[in-house]
């Protein structure tokens, strides 16, 4: 009886010890919020309603009528260097995403820095708020393992409790697993630490990850824990793809052109502040065709092509619009941050350039009008509309230029009431979030060393300070900030950014560009102010010593374009 009795105190003991402990993640909670992350693929700068466009995006416009858009936040020019740095606060010369997993030169091969996947050098901060207490959870695109099937770089190993994800860079968006490239024997698909072998019968990618993530966010609330939900879409990432009941939302919009279309954002951006005064209309760049100058066929067929990326949007757009619901029917909606972002500008290369991508596309797909944007298709939306989602910036997704890094971002956290419609123009990194989500949530990122190995320290900044009104800018006007993809280089600096990059698309010399008098780039300075490029340029030999780059010695990337009228020359 006497064993019975202490046995009994023990668990008394252990229930109040247990209870004291819930009590005070309980207590602790209503003051550490909330944060969702969401990240778009390949959107460019002006497409959705509240930057410029015709799409309709009423959820991702409330959002931003109620926060803070920022008209100056700028990315990698791709999408894995940009979820590395996103997750770690650290340049993608030390995280791993020198350049991208398979697009190695001969000299950055085993090159540290360059390995092409999230590397150990740095720590993803989801790890940081599962060991203070965050539930964490990601639904969507992974992208930072390679080879994609080695289970030392999935999610959970990145701090991860919950996560239903692709691993590779991309897939088709509906259950038949359609991988995005012939080399690709199929798409990897994995919930939690388990490679799965199909997809439930109706699955479509926007709609199923949004389904994921509120499933991982009601569990966090039984929990009683705050929580961090990643949400990835892959939406719009060719192959571009959409649902029958949406597939006709945009039918028409698009039969005046690019440069129509071009015009009306241009307008409306100007109209909402989003773009300045001086923005010109955009220019058809040489490897673009007029529309005036495609026959009746590649009207249609280019036309259809937007009709199907609109839809994607809009359809991503509803699915927001469901989460946002969701935490309101769970009382979470007044503590949580949301942040929405695109990855990189929108894809404007050629993707039938892909290791042979054409024919494969050619003999396995149904690419008929009639059939375009539906499940066993396979379509891009090309330089020509990509530029107009790049408005009003130069080239697009892959290049350093502004088109390529510079994409929409809205912050909304309702105990920031002072910036509801704000627009910014304040130079904001992604490598800025690591540091601020640290911040808002109270935890210390550990500086050199974690799990007893030496790790970089963020390169970004917490934007608390500054959202908060305490700081007239994010960051001081006189920093310079760098990039480096595929050999293709640029600086900015206040009002000035210089670029190098390779013929067709460049000169194959620096150039130089006032931003503030020139948005679209399309004045080099570089002969008439030749100071202003020679203090640039130290800034960049500044980086690449700092950061021990290994600039390609041959050429790399992909999706370069083929056809170039004769004033490229």
């Amino acid at each position: 009886m006497q064993d019975h009795n202490r046995l009994a105190t023990m668990l008394i003991i252990l229930l109040i010890i247990t209870s004291g402990c819930t009590d005070k993640a309980s207590t602790n909670h209503p003051s550490r919020p909330n944060i969702v992350l969401i990240v778009a693929d390949d959107l460019g700068f002006t497409d959705l309603g509240c930057f410029g466009s015709e799409i309709r995006t009423p959820n991702l416009d409330k959002l931003a009528s109620r926060g803070l858009r920022s008209t100056s936040f700028h990315t990698a020019a791709t999408c894995s260097p940009t979820r590395g740095m996103l997750l770690s606060g650290v340049d993608s010369h030390r995280n791993g995403y020198g350049t991208m997993e398979g697009d190695w030169a001969e000299n950055q091969v085993g090159v540290r820095g360059y390995e092409g996947h999230l590397n150990f050098d740095v720590v993803a901060f989801p790890r940081l708020l599962q060991a203070n207490g965050y539930h964490t959870s990601i639904a969507g695109k992974w992208h930072q393992a390679y080879p994609a099937d080695n289970e030392k770089l999935w999610p959970d190993k990145r701090g991860f409790d919950r996560s239903f994800c692709i691993l590779q860079g991309g897939a088709g968006h509906f259950d038949d697993m359609q991988p995005m490239f012939s080399f690709y024997k199929r798409s990897l698909y994995f919930e939690d630490r388990a490679l799965i072998d199909s997809l439930p019968t109706g699955f479509y990618s926007s709609d199923f990850y949004t389904q994921k993530a509120m499933e991982y966010i009601s569990e966090s609330v039984e929990e009683n824990k705050p929580f961090f939900s990643f949400i990835t879409y892959t939406a719009p990432h060719w192959p571009l793809q959409v649902p029958d009941d949406y597939i006709d939302l945009y039918k028409g919009r698009y039969d005046e052109g690019y440069e129509v279309l071009a015009a009306e954002r241009v307008a409306q951006g100007k109209k909402l502040g989003i773009l300045p005064e001086n923005t010109p209309t955009q220019e058809i760049t040489p490897n673009v065709m007029p529309w005036k100058d495609l026959d009746a066929n590649e009207k249609a067929r280019s036309s259809r092509t937007m009709e199907v990326y609109a839809a994607m949007v809009e359809r991503l757009d509803a699915n927001v619009g469901k989460i946002m619901e969701h935490l309101a029917s769970l009382g979470q909606i007044d503590n949580t941050l949301i942040i929405f972002m695109s990855d990189n500008g929108a894809e404007g290369n050629n993707i039938d350039n892909i290791v042979d991508t054409g024919d494969w596309v050619a003999k396995n797909f149904d690419n008929s009008l009639e059939n375009m944007g539906r499940k066993n298709s396979y379509i891009f939306t090309g330089p020509s509309w990509a530029q107009v989602s790049s408005l009003p910036f130069k080239w697009y997704k892959s290049f350093s230029t502004e088109g390529g890094v510079r994409t929409p971002l809205i912050i909304n956290y309702p105990k920031w009431a002072a910036q509801a419609g704000t627009i910014s123009n304040a130079f904001i990194s992604v490598k800025d979030l690591a540091p601020t989500i640290l911040d808002l949530a109270g935890v210390q990122h550990p500086d050199t060393v974690f799990d007893g190995r030496k790790i970089y320290p963020m390169d970004g900044i917490s934007l608390v300070d500054w959202l908060e009104g305490n700081r007239e800018y994010a960051h001081e006007m006189d920093q310079a900030h760098c990039w480096e993809l595929y050999g293709r280089r640029a600086v900015l600096k206040g009002d000035w950014k210089a670029e190098f990059y390779d013929k067709p698309y460049g000169k194959g010399v620096w150039e130089l560009y006032n931003l503030k008098d020139d948005p679209s780039q399309l004045r080099d300075l570089a002969s008439s102010e030749t100071e202003k490029l020679s203090e640039l340029k130290a800034d960049w030999d500044d980086y690449a010593k700092r950061y021990e780059l290994t600039l390609p010695n041959e050429r790399v990337g992909y999706g370069d374009d083929e056809i170039w009228r004769e004033e490229a020359n």
